[in-house]
């Protein structure tokens, strides 16, 4: 009877056990989960950023599509002498037959010297430049996305290990209250231990805290507009970091967007100027009318006129406008070459970041967090025999906490290093540009 009951505990408490595995299992799954290349692909379709730069491209065309457009023609009419007594007679004579003096007018502005040329290859350039800044935004989109999502597998990470380690202490902590039960571990000793387990479990909170703002903050690259964070990440820290994407080949003459964009502005401003230079030649208006005479002092002749005006460029020949064309020829022009100065420097130093962090995470990988793992075991196996002190043990455990933290920092870096290299080996060619629309 007795080993019965005691069966069913042991039943009771292995079905309980499932019942809650099962349950965590199952609220686990109900968190949609992430992986990179998603998140990359949403925050290319929703960040507001990105659709602001893409509804740039939209407004640059429009511009286009006004300089392509004619001035509109005017049209006057004007009647003379209606004050005349003799303008209308008891006979009842029509409008065309009485004594008005009326005249119609079309008149039309006519750009010379290249003007609307010149406007149009500077609208032109201004829709390259709103293309490049688009993939120049989409290029750093992808990069923070990427950096963000790191960010967020390391707290995940974090909080992980800091788990294990405090179950680990929580493990200590019981050998220890048996040894001082069994008189063979002094009461300090026990309190220094239950000391480091609790600080593990505070240490495991604040990652929870970290590991939250890490999420909402991808979520916010997504456009999310209610982030929250409840997300599980698809992707896990080691295979992220064992991603090594192959750097992007582009033509020789292939250069970052925003470089791209830098020299499009240079180009649209040289185009503006040569318009400032041009609008020192006036632009004449043609005008066309018909003229028609009433009878009265002779026979009715009605005329057709043709004309032409256009201001003369005595006081304004436009000298401060170029003068304010030129100067900002100057400044694109330094700003080219200050672009093209950061992506050199940009490229050195991704690189460099590149090698230094995935050289450290080799080191860790293959030499230190195996000998902190050996040496952990090692003491625990001797502090529960009795053989090792319980500074030993906090040491150990300490000292294996931080190894194996700082292995996940290292893999956080070299991910985020290969984001940044990438980013920076991103080329492209004009002729990219050309086919790339507001869509």
């Amino acid at each position: 009877m007795r080993i019965a009951f005691q069966t069913f505990w042991i039943v009771a408490v292995i079905t309980f056990a499932a019942c809650g595995f099962a349950l965590a299992q199952t609220n686990a799954d109900s968190v949609p989960a992430l992986s990179l290349a998603e998140a990359r692909q949403r925050a290319v379709e929703r960040n507001w950023d990105l659709l602001a730069a893409r509804s740039g491209i939209d407004a640059a065309e429009a511009q286009l599509l006004i300089t392509k457009e004619f001035p509109n023609p005017t049209v006057g009419w004007s009647t003379y002498k209606l004050g005349n007594g003799g303008a209308a007679t008891t006979m009842g004579n029509g409008l065309l037959a009485r004594n008005y003096d009326t005249t119609a007018t079309i008149n039309q502005l006519m750009e010379i010297a290249g003007k609307r040329k010149d406007r149009q290859e500077a609208a032109r350039q201004g829709v390259l430049g709103a293309k490049a800044r688009f993939l120049d935004a989409k290029r750093t989109l992808e990069q923070g996305v990427t950096k963000a999502y790191v960010a967020a597998l390391l707290a995940n990470e974090n909080e992980r290990m800091l788990h294990e380690s405090a179950d680990y202490m929580r493990h200590e902590q019981e050998i220890a209250e048996a040894r001082f039960k069994a008189g063979d571990l002094a009461e300090s000793d026990l309190k220094q231990i239950q000391v480091a387990a609790e600080q593990y479990v505070l240490q495991e909170k604040a990652a929870q805290t970290a590991a939250l703002q890490a999420r909402t903050a991808v979520e916010v690259l997504l456009g999310v507009e209610r982030p929250s964070g409840k997300w599980r990440a698809e992707d896990s820290l080691e295979a992220v970091s064992g991603q090594m994407i192959p750097a992007p080949k582009g033509p020789t003459n292939a250069l970052r967007p925003d470089v791209l964009a830098a020299k499009t502005d240079l180009r649209g401003a040289e185009e503006n100027l040569k318009l400032a230079k041009a609008m020192r030649i006036p632009d004449p208006t043609i005008s066309l009318g018909y003229e028609h005479e009433p009878p009265g002092g002779g026979p009715p002749v009605d005329t057709l006129n043709v004309g032409m005006s256009f201001p003369l460029p005595i006081w304004n020949q436009n000298k401060g406008a170029i003068a304010a064309a030129r100067a900002n020829v100057d400044q694109f022009r330094l700003a080219l070459a200050k672009l093209q100065a950061q992506m050199n420097s940009d490229l050195v130093n991704a690189q460099s970041v590149f090698d230094e962090a995935s050289t450290r995470l080799m080191r860790y990988r293959e030499q230190i967090v195996p000998q902190s793992a050996s040496a952990r075991a090692s003491v625990i196996f001797k502090f529960e025999k009795g053989g090792a002190t319980l500074v030993d043990l906090l040491e150990v455990e300490r000292t294996d906490n931080d190894v194996r933290l700082a292995l996940a920092q290292a893999m956080a870096d070299t991910a985020s290093a290969q984001a940044d290299l990438t980013a920076a080996q991103t080329m492209l060619a004009e002729t990219d540009l050309s086919a790339t629309t507001a869509q």
